[in-house]
Formats: C-alpha cells, sequence, structure tokens
C-alpha cells in the first residue's frame, strides 16, 4: 500500500474518526497526512487528547488483509462504488474480496426474516437466480434465511455480501463455506477490520453499505423492527427503490 493509503488508513482508525468528520477534515486539510499533522493541535485547542492510531496496529491490519487475500478499498478509489459514495457516512474505506466489477453490474439487495418460511426462502432464491439472469447482481447481508437463500441463488451469476465483522470471520458459522464461496465467485465486503467479531452495532453500519451499493431494495417477509427493515428504511431516505413481498 502506498504512503497516502497508510495516511488514509490510520486516519480512519484513529478513535473519534468516523465516515463524516473523515470526510470534512480531508477536504479542510487536503489530504490525510495533512490531517494527522494537524490533529494533534486541533484536539488541543479543542480541550481534548490527541489520539491518532497506531502505526503498528495499521501495519498488522494490512499483513491481516493481505493474508485473508482481501484489499483495502478507499472513498476516492476508482473501484469505490458510486452509488455508495453518495451517501453521507458511507464507509471511508472497506474491505473486499473477490470480484469489484460486480458493483457495476445494477446490484439489487434482497434481504428479510433470519426465520423466514421455507416458501418465502425459495422465493428469494428464484428471485436472485431471475434478476442474475437479467445481469442484475444480488446484494444481501449473508445471514440465515432469506440472505442465504439469495446468495445461494445468485452464486452462478453474481452475488455479493455485506458482512458485519471482519472479512476473516466467517458468521454465521453454518453460511462460513458458503461465505468463502461467495469471495471466490462473487464480492465480499467488510467494513469493520479483521479479526473483528461481528456484534449488534455493527449490523445497521452494515446495512447501510447494502442499501447504500444497490439500485434498490427487496424485503422478502421481515419481522418488524427487524435489521431488514432498517435496510428499507435507509434505502428510502437515499432515494433508492424499496419493494416489498408480504
Amino acid at each position: 500500500m502506498s504512503g497516502d493509503g497508510f495516511d488514509k488508513l490510520r486516519l480512519i482508525r484513529s478513535p473519534h474518526i468516523g465516515p463524516v468528520s473523515y470526510r470534512q477534515l480531508v477536504a479542510r486539510f487536503g489530504s490525510a497526512r495533512a490531517v494527522l499533522d494537524a490533529l494533534p493541535d486541533l484536539v488541543k485547542r479543542s480541550g481534548g487528547k490527541a489520539a491518532i492510531a497506531d502505526a503498528h496496529s495499521v501495519e498488522q491490519e494490512l499483513a491481516a488483509a493481505a493474508k485473508a487475500g482481501a484489499r483495502h478499498v478507499f472513498l476516492d478509489d476508482p473501484e469505490y462504488p458510486e452509488l455508495l459514495s453518495y451517501l453521507d457516512n458511507g464507509p471511508a474505506c472497506f474491505l473486499a474480496r473477490g470480484d469489484l466489477g460486480l458493483l457495476d453490474r445494477n446490484p439489487i439487495a434482497i434481504v428479510g426474516a433470519r426465520n423466514a418460511s421455507a416458501g418465502a426462502c425459495r422465493f428469494a432464491r428464484s428471485l436472485a437466480h431471475d434478476l442474475g439472469q437479467h445481469d442484475f447482481a444480488v446484494v444481501s447481508g449473508l445471514a440465515r434465511g432469506i440472505d442465504t437463500a439469495a446468495h445461494m441463488g445468485s452464486i452462478d451469476s453474481g452475488t455479493i455480501a455485506v458482512i458485519a465483522g471482519g472479512i476473516d470471520i466467517a458468521y454465521p458459522p453454518e453460511n462460513a463455506e458458503l461465505q468463502d464461496s461467495i469471495a471466490e465467485r462473487g464480492l465480499l465486503i467488510a467494513e469493520m477490520p479483521p479479526g473483528t467479531e461481528p456484534r449488534a452495532r455493527h449490523f445497521p453500519h452494515r446495512n447501510r453499505i447494502i442499501a447504500g451499493i444497490a439500485l434498490g431494495t427487496v424485503v422478502v417477509e421481515a419481522a418488524p423492527k427487524s435489521g431488514s427493515l432498517i435496510t428499507a428504511r435507509l434505502a428510502a431516505e437515499a432515494g433508492r427503490e424499496v419493494m416489498a413481498i408480504p
């Protein structure tokens, strides 16, 4: 990775630097290196204490990503999906394994209940297959139920899985083989650093990426107050199509 990429990742991993503040700071100072140089003084003037990610931890992350066969994609990289860049809080970078070209294949998200009925899973799998036959990439979150069915239906035509933990962590465990298959034949995306075990707070962040990279989101048999409905709300707020299968 270039020195510029290293500086970007170090800034992104620094405490209290989120996607919005990252954009604002880089726009103000012109580069991640300039922000890192200015950050101690900025924090001091605001009465806080400077906290910048340790360079060694960034080196460890880069080594872990390389071991996992993944690469970092930054906000201003040519491969960064245009639709995702329209989100104010879109990730400043994510890790990817697989074919980034699928992001240009008119992605459609299919999400739904983890404890879905057999009929709903069959429908999701069939819909994903048919979308693939019409050259759409299918996006989902690799969860049990509808997500798994959507990935299974589109694994041969082009499927994109966005996961909540690290790129090297299989979750749920029973989908470990499917996750590896998607990385080899489709595209696997993770915002969290390698080695991160998924926690409840990570899933809404994952959902915004699913909604953000897709032209539209199809919700299949979602439960009230579910993550699927969060994805649908985020898609609507981003001005994308939202469709539902009751």
